[in-house]
């Protein structure tokens, strides 16, 4: 057998030494104190030589946004399982981040350690970026200025991609779901609008989440939005008061409760694929490292 390992088990006054081209042992005092050991070192050679190389990507997809889009509480997940198996897709989101903490708190380093690891392999790499929730007002450490400040850190973000050798994607905040009267709320929009205007002046590639997002909500009527949260509403929820998305957007992942904020599986399958269909329509170049229409492995 031709192995490039060797092993030395040292037990007292006993020693086995495995090289590709000897074994060497003492049978009475191996099987009673090293018979495991032995087991232990013939099971670590059978596993490093059937070890099969991974696949190298052909493509990587890298998620960043607060947490309508992240694992548990929003659609990423769903999307990361409409790209076929050659695309390393990686959902960075975080629950209660804004423009501002995701960078602030170094989660912005990792997309950039992985641009550069990209870049090294000559890998194509697309990082959809997807924040407003949490910029809003009333988020200590978290809330931005619409004006001076939300737009110059989604320019960054963009520029920063786009310097590494990316393709940034500019996403509009997912709607929430609040009814009023009948009439679905869009306390969003403003800063959806910004996302647009940055989206022109980068000639950056723009998903109009929001846009699309708040149309199919109002289209289906409150309680079928309702069936798309984490949990089930409860007996009774009154929509007469006005809701304080500070509340529902705690620092963190997503509380597993009814909101009209987060999404649970099958908000998330329904808003990954509307991104999924947005994809295709607004980058045509990634159209080909996607699933049929439908499909998908989550």
């Amino acid at each position: 057998m031709n192995t490039p390992f060797e092993f030395i088990i040292v037990n007292r006054e006993d020693e086995i030494k495995m090289t590709p081209r000897y074994l060497t042992y003492n049978f009475r005092t191996i099987f009673k104190r090293n018979l495991y050991a032995i087991l232990l070192v013939a099971s670590n050679l059978a596993a490093a030589q059937s070890v099969t190389p991974v696949t190298h990507p052909a493509l990587r997809v890298i998620l960043v946004g607060d947490s309508t889009m992240a694992t548990k509480s929003g659609y990423g997940d769903a999307l990361c399982g409409r790209f076929n198996p050659n695309v390393d897709c990686i959902n960075l989101a975080r629950g209660g981040r804004s423009s501002a903490s995701f960078r602030a708190e170094g989660l912005w380093n990792r997309v950039q350690d992985l641009l550069a690891q990209s870049s090294q392999e000559g890998m194509p790499v697309y990082i959809l970026i997807q924040f407003g929730h949490n910029d809003q007002p009333g988020k200590p450490g978290r809330s931005t200025d619409l004006v001076s400040e939300f737009p110059v850190n989604m320019t960054r973000y963009v520029e920063e991609v786009k310097q590494a050798g990316g393709v940034p994607v500019l996403v509009t905040p997912l709607t929430r779901r609040s009814f009023r009267d009948g009439v679905l709320e869009n306390n969003l929009k403003p800063w959806a609008d910004a996302v647009e205007k940055i989206a022109v002046q980068t000639q950056t590639p723009l998903l109009p989440l929001n846009a699309e997002s708040h149309a199919a909500v109002q289209a289906m009527g409150e309680a079928e939005a309702d069936t798309l949260a984490v949990a089930p509403p409860p007996p009774k929820v009154d929509n007469s008061t006005v809701i304080d998305p500070n509340k529902l957007e705690p620092q963190g992942a997503a509380k597993s409760a009814f909101d009209r904020t987060h999404v649970g599986v099958k908000g998330a399958a329904y808003f990954a694929t509307m991104v999924e269909r947005l994809l295709r329509e607004h980058v045509p170049s990634i159209r080909a490292f996607l699933k049929p229409a439908g499909e998908s492995t989550k």
